[in-house]
């Protein structure tokens, strides 16, 4: 992980995040968790995981903040809602992922190897500027940050697609763009991002 913390600092820090998770919209369900199993047999990205999402619930409802931390798990969801959807206690457990990842990333929190928190926070940066992500520019940072030789082995598939018209080398600004900067900046100001 990037930041160093001390137990007794880890546990107040588990506390925050376990308290930040139950207070979104229906995340007090957390703490009702059965650890069935469900979530992490409906995964379709559980294979790449090195800890399952039950796994990952239980451990933040331990207070065990370092595990969850230094897993990949979260930044392996593929937000197909799957997990969510079959959960017999209704957990949302794809937004518990996403809250997680945002306040790993608010925290300074960054397994090794694991560049996921890179292309979320590049995913973020390009919705800030265009409000929405142009993926030639997605895919260009997050390269540059983690491998940009990296960037060389994705170069058939890019021109592929380039001459398919599946994206475009110009990023495209939406209408409305100042309206979401407004909502965004408010959301910032109250400390909810």
């Amino acid at each position: 992980m990037a930041t160093q913390v001390g137990a007794r600092d880890m546990g107040r820090l588990s506390d925050v995040f376990l308290e930040e998770i139950s207070r979104m919209p229906g995340g007090d369900k957390i703490m009702a968790c059965q650890q069935c199993g469900t979530c992490s047999g409906s995964c379709p990205t559980a294979y790449a995981m090195d800890y399952t999402p039950r796994q990952i619930i239980g451990w933040l409802r331990a207070g065990e903040l370092e595990k969850v931390l230094n897993s990949n798990t979260m930044w392996m969801c593929a937000s197909c809602y799957s997990c969510t959807v079959r959960c017999p206690a209704g957990i949302k457990v794809t937004d518990a992922m996403y809250e997680l990842k945002r306040l790993a990333i608010k925290y300074g929190f960054t397994p090794r190897g694991v560049t996921g928190n890179t292309l979320a926070t590049v995913f973020q940066k390009n919705v800030d500027k265009y409000g929405r992500s142009p993926e030639m520019e997605l895919l260009a940072r997050y390269y540059l940050s983690t491998n940009p030789f990296g960037m060389l082995k994705m170069a058939g598939l890019g021109l592929k697609l380039f001459r398919n018209k599946r994206i475009s080398l110009a990023p495209e600004k939406i209408r409305g763009r100042d309206e979401i900067q407004k909502m965004l900046q408010y959301v910032r100001e109250k400390g909810e991002w």
